[in-house]
């Protein structure tokens, strides 16, 4: 008699687990076609040969890694060495990167902690104006941080009307212009994750914390860090992965000598000069380093919460 509701219920956990495979195909089909099969077509095309005229030839070969990674000469019969050319881009762009995350944290740690110690009744309206910049295009919101800095811009003029300057201040082309608009255009993916992890916070662990004698930084660092840092990395990747590949911000904002990864990357695959193999390959890399740096902190998630 025990037999046939454990039978019943094993069909039915079937059924259940079928219907579910059903459900999820259509996300599946979504993430293959605007997922997968780009990554793979790019991987593809690493590996071929570039055409001469644009455009590449079928054959496989490994000269556009080599090209990044090694400098053979300008008629490539000389001895390999390092390509540091391709390899300061990325490191400046990993740089830039960086620095764009840490000013979103400086200022949207606060930022999100402000707003979610607000009444409930106009949290709404703080996280509206954090959010509005985007419903305008990225493109749009970079050029007018352009003509807000230049020589002649609002900003320029506003400070030598107050005399804070006697000429104006070269922004643009330069390593803060860029700055700038990496911070500008990725902020709220610092403040969102970091204030839903405030907003679960429990505040009274603070007031335990004031009781036994914690002072402000003492409890910052030892009671409220640790609780929202889910949210902390979480805003730290959301703004350092888009960073790191960007090239509104360089080429708009800044020079020859801010080129980001971005940069080059886009500049392979426009004109008929461009090499596609080489502009793959460094998308590829640069897509290495990015999963790189997810899986760290992926496995380390993991062990925190094995512990």
């Amino acid at each position: 008699m025990a037999a046939g509701p454990a039978m019943a219920g094993g069909a039915s956990s079937r059924i259940y687990e079928g219907a579910g495979l059903k459900l999820m195909l259509p996300s599946w089909l979504v993430i293959g076609i605007f997922l997968l099969a780009p990554v793979a077509m790019m991987a593809v095309y690493s590996f071929l040969t570039k055409e001469f005229r644009g455009g590449v030839i079928w054959e496989f070969s490994l000269a556009a890694y080599d090209q990044f990674f090694f400098d053979r000469g300008l008629f490539g019969d000389e001895a390999p060495t390092i390509e540091w050319t391709y390899i300061g881009i990325f490191w400046r762009s990993i740089w830039q990167a960086g620095l764009a995350t840490l000013a979103c944290l400086l200022i949207g740690f606060p930022t999100a902690w402000f707003i979610a110690t607000r009444d409930p009744k106009t949290r709404s309206i703080w996280l509206f104006l954090v959010t509005i910049p985007y419903w305008v295009n990225l493109l749009i919101r970079t050029v007018s941080m352009k003509f807000l800095i230049r020589d002649t811009g609002p900003l320029n003029e506003f400070l030598l009307a107050l005399g804070v300057i006697d000429e104006p201040l070269g922004l643009i082309n330069t390593n803060f212009a860029v700055q700038l608009g990496l911070f500008y255009s990725y902020l709220p993916f610092m403040v969102l994750p970091i204030y839903a992890a405030v907003e679960r916070y429990d505040f009274s662990l603070s007031e335990a914390a004031a009781d036994l004698y914690s002072g402000t930084w003492t409890t910052l660092r030892l009671v409220i860090l640790p609780v929202v840092k889910p949210g902390i990395v979480a805003g730290c990747i959301l703004v350092f992965v888009p960073s790191l590949g960007a090239f509104l911000a360089p080429d708009l904002l800044g020079g020859a000598k801010t080129f980001m990864i971005g940069s080059l990357i886009e500049e392979q695959f426009k004109g008929s000069a461009g090499n596609w193999p080489f502009g793959a390959a460094a998308s590829m890399i640069l897509l290495t380093i990015v999963m790189c740096v997810l899986l760290v902190y992926a496995r380390n998630q993991n062990k925190g919460e094995t512990r």
